[in-house]
């Protein structure tokens, strides 16, 4: 039977969805927006009536915005920040960095291990997030490479997320869609036998194949051992170069202090003589390391000065002893993550003064001509100073990586609640108490309420993508039921696979899953595609479970590509990979996973 008019329209809308949300240059969002307006339109200005005579309401494609999925995942985004800013998972991240020192290769697996155990619980994003510093601080501080690190940490919380109900926001979907289709709920670990088994096997890949198919890259915060940066010493009144020579300044540090530029008054620069004469209040722009940069400060009577931030008269100039020197480290999703210097405010936020900026490889002193413009990104590193109270507080508040010669993360006595509170939402939900939705939501009240939690980090946690691409592909679902879309679809699926064993159909469907995943939102994928699994087992007459899952597996095989998912851009700006080294690694993954989850249902379902 031919497809209605309605029903072309959203097949076309469906393929025109597909193909935005593969564009780079087009966020998610406004991908997810242009697709609702069209069905709103669409359906408002040429109304549908269903088979039983009953007009189509718009208003159901609003639903998506209080869809009880979106709830939980939403909920379960601020739960699991909270436990990020409270250094809740802080032993994991100290225990990992010990490992690390004594044997590389156990560490890895355990690592590999630890994200894949955590991702089943907690959304993989801040677990990522919070291995990420980690695993870039022992390969800074060991000088390994970590290229054979972070990929396969990133690949491993994907696995991990597969195996329950509350792991990804695509188990979420899958699981309330295919509830509003009539299928049994899933149990949140109805599931984690078969994923378990699978992840056995692909961890093992991951730690023994995948890092040597992973040539040497060189990370962002990689290439500097130990750190260049460019900064400047403001010469104070009595200091030892006031009324020294260029040359007897050299001669002091037996020519091993690197001064660019001499600058005097406002923008007056001196050549670099060796019989120019320093005067009090002159700014050499000096480069080196951050601990000799110290010394220079204290051995040439100055202070390290920043143009970028306030001036040395509004009172944040500490006193010598009182200050120190460390590096912050910006992370995908912190509080400076692509944050201009003029807005960053580091002086009245958080007592700390910034001297320099190392950007992916390249030194920027904190005073050049054009630094406020400057907009910090992930793996900058921020040489900034400050009093030890002023470091104590970046650590607590969790906002920041201070990395400053040691692995510790942040902490604050909420942690332990903040691990009680989400140990209870998960529990609640495991045990049938409570669904997870309510749960979650309760979870974020209460670390709202006791502190854990602030509302500028929750609100920081939602993501206007991911809430925004849910309430689409919804929409787009519920258009595909409605108009027939999904029956049609099923029905050319089940034409082209006719005579194939019933496992082999759904291993067909799983690997098209899967390369869908790749290439489009996991989520659209998985919205889409559920209701036209259902629709495929009704038409073979087979349990719908087995299908059901093998949209919700497919759609979570994002390892081929690094915008498959955010945590694969997340380590692939960390690790300085490229496209090519996400195929290499994730194409065998996703086989790996692809062939026994297959069998794996196959024989549970007996699929013959």
């Amino acid at each position: 039977m031919s497809p209605q008019p309605h029903t072309i329209g959203v097949l076309v809308l469906t393929l025109v969805a597909l193909v935005l949300f593969t564009r780079e240059k087009i966020p998610l969002q406004t991908s997810s927006l242009f697709v609702l307006c069209m069905l709103i339109a669409g359906f408002h200005f040429f109304p549908y009536y269903t088979p039983d005579g009953e007009l189509f309401k718009t208003k159901e494609f609003f639903l998506g915005f209080g869809n009880e999925a979106l709830i939980a995942v939403c909920a379960l985004m601020v739960a699991g920040q909270a436990l990020v800013r409270t250094g809740a998972m802080e032993p994991i991240g100290r225990g990992l960095a010990r490992l690390w020192k004594i044997s590389p290769s156990l560490s890895l697996l355990f690592t590999l291990i630890t994200g894949a155990v955590l991702s089943a619980f907690v959304n993989n994003t801040p677990i990522v997030v919070l291995l990420l510093p980690v695993l870039i601080s022992v390969s800074l501080r060991t000088g390994q490479s970590s290229s054979g690190t972070l990929l396969p940490m990133g690949l491993a919380t994907l696995l991990g997320g597969m195996a329950t109900t509350i792991g990804t926001s695509t188990n979420l979907l899958v699981v309330e869609v295919a509830k509003d289709l009539g299928v049994p709920e899933f149990g949140m670990f109805d599931f984690v036998l078969p994923v378990a088994i699978t992840s056995f096997v692909a961890v093992l890949y991951l730690w023994l194949i995948a890092p040597r198919l992973i040539p040497n890259r060189t990370p962002p915060m990689a290439d500097t051992s130990p750190r260049v940066f460019s900064a400047e010493i403001k010469i104070n009144p009595g200091g030892f170069a006031v009324d020294k020579t260029l040359s007897d300044i050299r001669n002091k540090f037996d020519g091993r202090i690197n001064i660019q530029r001499i600058v005097r008054g406002d923008n007056l620069s001196i050549a670099t003589l060796p019989d120019v004469v320093i005067k009090e209040g002159d700014r050499l722009l000096v480069a080196d390391t951050s601990d000799r940069l110290r010394d220079f400060e204290v051995e040439l009577g100055g202070v390290l000065h920043s143009g970028a931030e306030a001036s040395e008269d509004d009172g944040l100039q500490l006193q010598p002893g009182d200050q120190s020197i460390a590096e912050l480290v910006i992370t995908s999703g912190s509080v400076l993550d692509r944050v201009r210097v003029a807005d960053a405010r580091l002086s009245s936020k958080y007592g700390l003064t910034l001297l320099a900026v190392h950007s992916h490889g390249k030194e920027t002193q904190a005073s050049s001509k054009g630094i406020e413009e400057l907009i910090f990104r992930p793996g900058d590193i921020l040489l900034v100073q400050g009093s030890t109270t002023a470091f104590r507080e970046v650590k607590s508040d969790g906002s920041l990586l201070v990395l400053d010669g040691s692995e510790e993360l942040p902490h604050t006595s909420k942690a332990p609640l903040a691990l009680a509170v989400m140990a209870a939402v998960v529990g609640l939900a495991a045990f049938g108490i409570l669904p997870i939705s309510i749960s979650a939501v309760l979870g974020c009240f209460v670390l709202i309420a006791t502190g854990c939690l602030r509302w500028r980090d929750a609100t920081h946690a939602l993501s206007a993508q991911v809430v925004f691409i849910i309430v689409s592909s919804l929409a787009l679902g519920v258009a595909l039921m409605k108009t027939g879309g999904a029956d049609y679809l099923a029905n050319i699926f089940v034409i082209s696979t006719h005579g194939l064993p019933p496992g082999v159909v759904l291993s067909i469907l799983i690997f098209f899953m899967a390369v869908m995943t790749n290439v489009v939102s996991n989520n659209a994928a998985a919205v889409i595609g559920t209701p036209i699994a259902v629709s495929i087992a009704q038409r073979l007459g087979m349990p719908v479970e087995p299908f059901v899952l093998g949209v919700l597996f497919g759609a979570n095989m994002s390892y081929a590509t690094p915008m498959a998912y955010k945590t694969n851009l997340l380590v692939m700006n960390a690790g300085g990979y490229k496209f090519m080294d996400f195929v290499r690694v994730g194409v065998p993954l996703m086989f790996i996973t692809w062939i026994m989850l297959s069998a794996i249902l196959t024989w549970v379902y007996k699929l013959y």
